[in-house]
């Protein structure tokens, strides 16, 4: 694929993936639903910003999309001013939105239908992965659309895996928010007798971390959670969007997920006390004794 690429979507994690793409040689034009948000990407990383969807695409080999929900997705995909409409004859468009299964299949047909490729590529590794260009990334669509972009989203990801059609990069990111629910869950509790029993959190995030009980949460989150420090990282108001698509997904499967209906629940009532915009760690404070008595 060429070289001219178009980035929609400047939030959290699409600012500094953005911010890889130019740095690694491309020309990036984006565009942000907030007009500064553009302007101070460009000013940051050099590269240029469009209007709307459709002017940043125009002249794009590639347009990379990574925006909030479904209806987002859908407003910058869709219209005179949307990607489809503005992209180039054979362009690819790929979409890291953490968004629904039909969505992604949805899209791809309307790709089609306009000479256009699509994969939905939803991804992990949160704020911190995005900075540090190393996230891993969950791709459903043909292996062929892959090849071409691949190389050039190595610029942000470590790991890059096609894990089936349309729809299946979006059902493996399910399946990673709700194994992340339930460690986050199994972390409080942990932490939780740590604290009421004495034992020194470093001491126990060095033992545990080499053993059966180690997870990426364990090792980046528990000392901040001892600390009481939730001001950064994956808001919980993101993590309960994306249980609400899990949540749908198994309610249409005839599935029951117990533990992530406990942990979205937990999520609803820390947003109630103000921690919306906390870090999904923040599960810990479920606890507190004064909303307990």
């Amino acid at each position: 694929m060429g070289k001219k690429l178009a980035f929609i979507g400047l939030g959290t994690m699409g600012y500094p993936m953005a911010g890889h793409l130019q740095q690694a040689g491309y020309q990036v034009c984006v565009y942000n639903r907030t007009g500064s948000k553009a302007e101070a990407w460009c000013e940051q990383y050099g590269g240029s910003c469009a209007a709307t969807p459709a002017g940043a695409a125009k002249d794009a080999d590639i347009v990379f999309s990574c925006v909030g929900n479904d209806q987002d997705v859908r407003s910058v995909y869709y219209g005179e001013q949307g990607i489809i409409a503005g992209a180039k004859a054979g362009a690819v468009l790929v979409d890291h939105t953490t968004a629904s299964a039909e969505l992604a299949v949805e899209l791809a047909q309307a790709a089609a239908d306009a000479g256009l490729q699509f994969l939905d590529a939803p991804v992990s590794g949160g704020q911190a992965g995005a900075e540090n260009g190393c996230l891993t990334v969950m791709v459903g669509g043909e292996q062929a659309t892959l090849a071409k972009v691949e190389a050039v989203m190595d610029s942000y990801a470590q790991a890059i895996t096609l894990v089936g059609e349309h729809g299946k990069g979006q059902l493996c990111k399910m399946v990673n928010q709700l194994c992340i629910a339930g460690i986050l869950q199994g972390l409080s509790e942990g932490l939780q007798l740590a604290s009421k029993t004495g034992l020194d959190v470093t001491t126990l995030v060095e033992v545990l971390k080499h053993g059966a009980a180690g997870s990426w949460q364990l090792e980046n989150r528990a000392e901040n959670v001892a600390k009481g420090h939730f001001d950064y990282g994956f808001a919980i108001d993101w993590m309960r969007k994306d249980l609400g698509i899990c949540l749908e997904q198994a309610s249409q499967l005839g599935l029951s997920l117990p533990l992530a209906e406990q942990v979205d629940q937990r999520y609803a009532e820390l947003q109630q006390r103000g921690f919306g915009r906390s870090d999904t760690s923040v599960l810990y404070k479920q606890f507190d004794q004064e909303h307990h008595d």
